[in-house]
């Protein structure tokens, strides 16, 4: 199998949740305003690393993977 199939695997229909750090939101999301106040934040990506929805919460991360019906996957 090829780096580029499987670099696509699970892209558009896996997706995994990340509590961010501060640092995080420049590589991430880098037309992000500044967030240095807010305590937490939370990325919903794609299976390949590629960043779908910022949230203030779990929870609301989780709930837009279930509107963009993603399949989620447990990363350790």
């Amino acid at each position: 199998m090829s780096e580029d199939v499987l670099a696509e695997l699970g892209a558009g229909t896996i997706a995994y949740i990340r509590k961010l750090n501060p640092e995080d939101m420049g590589t991430l999301f880098p037309d992000m305003p500044d967030t240095a106040h807010v305590t937490s934040l939370w990325a919903l990506l794609n299976a390949d690393g590629t960043p779908i929805v910022v949230a203030d919460s779990r929870e609301a991360a989780l709930a837009n993977a279930f509107e963009y019906e993603l399949e989620m996957a447990s990363v350790h």
